[in-house]
C-alpha cells in the first residue's frame, strides 16, 4: 500500500469507526456496568434544568377510559340526553363505529367537588377522591389518533408509527439509572389483555436497546429468560458470560457496532437479576395493613399487585415504571361492554390500589420527587355509540378532549387545567397536546425536551418531535 492509500485510509470514516469504536464502546460498557457512571449519588448524566422529580410512576389504562363519566361533569349532557347531537360537531366528523347522528349521552353516575380544591370527580373513583388534593387534572388532552394501537403508541413515543423511542426509554437514555442492579425502565401489565400497541409502547426505537422496557411479572417467574436453566450452577453462568464478554469484545473491536455492547451490558444485567429481582417481586413479605390498604394478595396477577411493586421498585432507584391495565373499552355493542356494569367494575379494580399508591408515597416521603401519572389513549364521545342499534348506553373513539392527571414530583396538586365545551367534545380553554404532556413531565425532571435528542439517519429526533410546549399551568 502506498503513502497516498494510506492516507485516503486514514481518514475513511469505516476506518475511523474502526479504530476508535473500541475505545467509544469500552466507555459506553463501562457506563452501564458501573454504578458509579451516570446517575453516582444521585447526580443525573443530562440536566438542563433544577429537577423537581426523580422517577416516575405512569399508570397507563389501555383501552380509553371514559373520563366524561368520571372527571369532567357536563350538566348539560344530562340536560339533552338522548337527543341528536347538533351538526355543528359532528359535521364532516370521523368516527370509528359511530354511523348517522347520534344521540347525547348523559353520564348516569353522580358527580361532586372533592376536597379543599373542590375538584370534581364522579361516585365511581371513591380512592382517588381522598387524593383529589393532591392531584392536577387535565380536561382538554386531545390526540391526532382514534384507533388503540396507534393512539397508545403515539401516547408512549410521540409518534403513531412503531419504530420511535418510548418515554421511558428517552428517560433512560438520558438520565440512566440509579440501581445497577435493576433495568432503569421497568413495566408490569395487568387486565383483560395486553395494551393494543404491544411492545412498542416501551420499545427503545433507534436508541440503543439496554433502554428499552423490562417486562416484570407479578406472577411466575419475575423476568422471563432470566433465571439458569436445571443443572446449571451460578458459577458456570459466570464462567459462560465471562467467555461470551471477551467474544463479544473481540468483535466490537472489528466491527465498532454499539449493539455488542448493549448485549453485553444485557448479559450482565440479566445475571444480577437473578439475585435481585426474586426479593423484589416477593411482595408477601409487606406487612399485613399495607396488604389490605392496596387489596394485594402475593402470588396472583393484579393491578393492585402491581401497584405495591411499583412503590417497591422506585424505592430501590428504578427510574421509570409503567403499569398498563387492559379493558377500558366501554362501547356498549355487548353485554359487559357498556359504561353503566363495565366502567364501575374496572375502576373497582384500580381505584383503590391507586389511592393507596398515592397514600403510600405520600408517607414514605416518596411522592414529592416522584411524578404520578394516570390516562388511556383518547377519550370517549359524549354520544351514545348504539352500534348495531344497541340499546347498553356506550361511548366510541374520541381524540379530541379527554382527561389524564398528575401528582406529585413538582405537579401543582389540586388544580384543574382546562376546559371543555359545554358537552365536553372539543377543549375551549387551554388545550393540551401529547407533545405537551411529554414536554411538561420531561421539564420536571430537569430536561428542556428540545435538547434531548438523538441523530438518526441524519436527523436530530427527539420525544417531542418538533412540538410541544411546558404546562406552566401543571407546575408548582
Amino acid at each position: 500500500m502506498n503513502r497516498q492509500s494510506e492516507q485516503l485510509r486514514d481518514i475513511t470514516r469505516r476506518h475511523f469507526f474502526k479504530q476508535t469504536g473500541f475505545g467509544i464502546g469500552a466507555m459506553a460498557l463501562s457506563s452501564l456496568l458501573n454504578e458509579n457512571v451516570f446517575a453516582a449519588n444521585g447526580q443525573q448524566r443530562i440536566q438542563h434544568l433544577a429537577p423537581k422529580a426523580k422517577r416516575i410512576i405512569y399508570l397507563f389504562m389501555a383501552g380509553a377510559p371514559s373520563t366524561l363519566d368520571m372527571f369532567d361533569n357536563k350538566p348539560a349532557l344530562r340536560k339533552y340526553d338522548g337527543q341528536p347531537c347538533p351538526d355543528e360537531y359532528i359535521k364532516g366528523e370521523r368516527f370509528a363505529f359511530i354511523k348517522g347522528t347520534p344521540r347525547l349521552l348523559g353520564s348516569p353516575f353522580d358527580f361532586k367537588k372533592r376536597g379543599q380544591s373542590g375538584n370534581e370527580m364522579s361516585d365511581i373513583l371513591p380512592g382517588l377522591a381522598k387524593h383529589a388534593d393532591d392531584i392536577a387534572i387535565i380536561r382538554t388532552m386531545h390526540t391526532t389518533q382514534f384507533n388503540h394501537a396507534p393512539a397508545q403508541i403515539f401516547m408512549n413515543t410521540g409518534h403513531q408509527i412503531p419504530g420511535r423511542p418510548s418515554m421511558g426509554s428517552w428517560l433512560q437514555y438520558g438520565l440512566g439509572s440509579e440501581n445497577k442492579d435493576l433495568p432503569g425502565f421497568v413495566v408490569l401489565i395487568s387486565g383483560e389483555n395486553n395494551p393494543d400497541g404491544g411492545k412498542s409502547c416501551w420499545g427503545s426505537g433507534f436508541l440503543p436497546t439496554v433502554h428499552q422496557g423490562v417486562e416484570f411479572r407479578s406472577k411466575g417467574e419475575p423476568v422471563l429468560f432470566v433465571n439458569n436453566p436445571e443443572g446449571v450452577t451460578a458459577e458456570t453462568r459466570r464462567a459462560t458470560l465471562d467467555a461470551l464478554k471477551d467474544l463479544n469484545q473481540m468483535r466490537q473491536a472489528e466491527v465498532g457496532d454499539p449493539e455488542i455492547n448493549t448485549r453485553i451490558a444485557a448479559y450482565e444485567m440479566a445475571y444480577r437479576m437473578q439475585t435481585s429481582v426474586p426479593e423484589l417481586t416477593d411482595i408477601s413479605k409487606e406487612p399485613a395493613k399495607v396488604h389490605e390498604m392496596y387489596g394485594t394478595r402475593p402470588g396472583e396477577t393484579s393491578f393492585a399487585n402491581n401497584c405495591l411493586l411499583a412503590r417497591r421498585l422506585v424505592e430501590r432507584g428504578v427510574r421509570f415504571v409503567q403499569l398498563y391495565h387492559w379493558g377500558w373499552d366501554t362501547h356498549g355493542n355487548s353485554v359487559g361492554t357498556d359504561i353503566v356494569s363495565k366502567l364501575p367494575r374496572i375502576c373497582r379494580e384500580t381505584d383503590t390500589p391507586i389511592g393507596a399508591l398515592l397514600t403510600d408515597l405520600k408517607q414514605r416521603g416518596l411522592l414529592e420527587d416522584t411524578i404520578v401519572i394516570w390516562g388511556g389513549e383518547f377519550g370517549r364521545t359524549p354520544m351514545n355509540e348504539a352500534r348495531g342499534g344497541s340499546k347498553l348506553l356506550g361511548r366510541d373513539h374520541h381524540p379530541r378532549a379527554f382527561c389524564m392527571w398528575l401528582a406529585g414530583g413538582g405537579v401543582k396538586p389540586g388544580v384543574t387545567v382546562g376546559e371543555t365545551d359545554e358537552i365536553g367534545y372539543n377543549p375551549v380553554v387551554d388545550p393540551v397536546s401529547v407533545h405537551d404532556l411529554h414536554a411538561t413531565v420531561l421539564h420536571l425532571m430537569g430536561i428542556d425536551h428540545t435538547k434531548l435528542t438523538y441523530k438518526f439517519q441524519g436527523r436530530e429526533f427527539r420525544l417531542t418531535d418538533v412540538e410541544g410546549v411546558v404546562v406552566k399551568k401543571l407546575l408548582a
